[in-house]
């Protein structure tokens, strides 16, 4: 503030209330760098979005996942049977996928949806994830974030498949059947 210039009322009230800066937001990046001005492109984060007529479904959202039959298991809300959200789903991504719906008004639900790969693993132990990282020095495994001894061919066959230095996570869904994610390292 200069010695003669003297502070408009609504710029000290904001200074006094700290609204004048705002906290820092990580590296900020600068304009050209945005998607659509150069090219770079957003992430997908959905692989099919969709709407769908769905008067039987009661709720105002739903998260499921269309296991590899075809049969659905429903993470979180309704116990309604949701065939016609699936079915919209399913005219653009086949199952195994991963899926959100929210109710847009009285009969109409906009989904989202992610393919994801489920791998059956019958011998896999206890637990409601498993980590597997190999690198050229060792391998671990993790149940539920400790690690344990041994060996589950099923992840280290899918991990082979990145590369020879991976890591897989696998989350599970039911029974025998397990969400898997792998990565090159």
């Amino acid at each position: 503030m200069g010695l003669f210039r003297r502070e408009p009322l609504h710029e000290r009230l904001a200074r006094e209330g700290g609204m004048t800066e705002r906290p820092p937001q990580g590296e900020p990046r600068p304009l050209w760098q945005e998607p659509g001005v150069t090219g770079l492109y957003r992430p997908r984060e959905a692989d099919a979005v969709v709407t769908a007529e769905a008067p039987d479904v009661t709720g105002d959202a739903v998260r499921f996942v269309s296991l590899p039959d075809g049969s659905l298991l429903v993470e979180e809300g309704t116990d309604s049977p949701l065939d016609a959200l699936a079915g919209a789903v399913e005219r653009e991504v086949r199952p195994p996928y991963r899926a959100r719906a929210v109710r847009r008004g009285e009969t109409l639900w906009a989904i989202e949806a992610r393919r994801i790969e489920v791998l059956p693993i019958p011998d896999a132990p206890g637990g409601e994830a498993i980590d597997l990282t190999h690198t050229a020095e060792d391998s671990t495994l993790a149940v539920d974030g400790e690690q344990i001894f041994g060996s589950l061919p099923v992840l280290e066959q899918r991990g082979e498949r990145e590369g020879s230095e991976y890591t897989v996570h696998a989350e599970r869904l039911d029974g025998d059947l397990w969400e898997v994610r792998a990565a090159a390292l």
